[in-house]
Parts: structure tokens; C-alpha cells; sequence
């Protein structure tokens, strides 16, 4: 209807709405967070500060993987109604990273999971049970999920910083306007 303004909370063609941000930011405050456990784990798992970060590391793993759900499942339903995508071989390329993000996103947790699974003892998050221990071990899942969890942990972590960086190549050197919907800017 013309002169009715659009629904704060949901997206539209000029901004993405309150969910569709609330959702972007709290799960990059949550990857910061993720990266910072791994950094400290890596640098030195005894130290205390390195202790305390990991010890929320599996769990918010999980937590993050459920907001990817989510989140994708939002934007497959807001599809319509979101911000164009770019024009161009820049746009095809900004798709292509975002789909990358995802992909990552779903596949270091998952990663981890299938290695939990092949220890044997099961995985239990904010008090629910995600799968009961087996007590039998699967060397070959344990395996596959050591070398990926790690390595594409990383990997998404060199897309977050690419992404962070085509952010700012959009505000301060070409000053266009690309960010602004997930700024909340119109």
C-alpha cells in the first residue's frame, strides 16, 4: 500500500530489517568470540585466559550452527523481499563469498560434531542431549574431523576477515552505499 512504511522488523528492497541484523551481529559477536578460544587454545591451551575462553567453545559452536539454520531458513523466506544483490562480476563475486561464508559456517561445527561422535561420548549442550554417548570409538570419524574443524576454522576465519575488509573497500574507497542495508542505513 503507497505511504505505508515498511515493517521495521523485516526486510525490504532499501535495508534488511531488525531480525536479519540482530541475527548478522550477534553471530559475528559470537564467531569473535570463537576465534579468539581458538587464537588463545592454539597460542597456549594451560594458560588460564585460554581455559576460560574454551571452555564455552563447544558450546557456542553449537549455538552458532542452530543460528545459521535459522538465519539461512530467514533469508530463504525473506528472499523477495531483501536488498538487491550487486550488479556485475562484483555482485557474482560478493554472492560467491557470502555462499562461502555459509558453507563454512555450517561445516566447522559440523566438522567438530562428526568427531565428537566418533569418540564416543556422546555431546551434550545447554543441558540437551544432541547424541548419547556410544562409548565406542571411530577412529575414521575422529580422524576426518581433526583434519578438517581446524583447517576449515581458519579458512572461515580469512573469508570473515575478506568480508570485513570488502566493507570497508565499499565505505572509505569506493563510497557507495553496498553496506548500508545491513547498517541499517537507506
Amino acid at each position: 500500500m503507497p505511504g505505508t512504511p515498511a515493517n521495521p522488523w523485516l526486510d525490504n528492497p532499501q535495508a534488511y530489517g531488525s531480525v536479519t541484523r540482530f541475527l548478522h551481529w550477534a553471530m559475528a559477536a559470537l564467531f569473535a568470540w570463537q576465534f579468539a578460544s581458538s587464537a588463545l587454545h592454539a597460542w597456549n591451551r594451560e594458560a588460564d585466559i585460554s581455559r576460560w575462553f574454551w571452555q564455552s567453545h563447544v558450546p557456542l559452536g553449537v549455538l552458532l550452527l542452530a543460528l545459521v539454520a535459522i538465519r539461512a531458513l530467514w533469508a530463504l523466506a525473506a528472499l523477495r523481499r531483501r536488498p538487491p544483490a550487486g550488479a556485475g562480476a562484483w555482485g557474482r563475486l560478493a554472492g560467491w563469498g557470502h555462499a562461502g561464508l555459509y558453507l563454512f559456517m555450517i561445516c566447522v561445527p559440523l566438522a567438530a560434531m562428526l568427531r565428537s561422535y566418533g569418540r564416543g561420548k556422546g555431546l551434550a549442550v545447554f543441558g540437551m542431549q544432541l547424541f548419547e554417548a556410544s562409548g565406542r570409538e571411530i577412529p575414521s570419524l575422529i580422524a576426518l574431523g581433526n583434519a578438517l574443524h581446524g583447517w576449515l576454522g581458519w579458512l572461515l576465519l580469512a573469508l570473515v576477515a575478506g568480508h570485513i575488509a570488502m566493507v570497508g573497500v565499499h565505505l572509505y574507497v569506493w563510497r557507495d552505499q553496498a553496506a548500508a542495508p545491513m547498517l541499517g542505513r537507506r
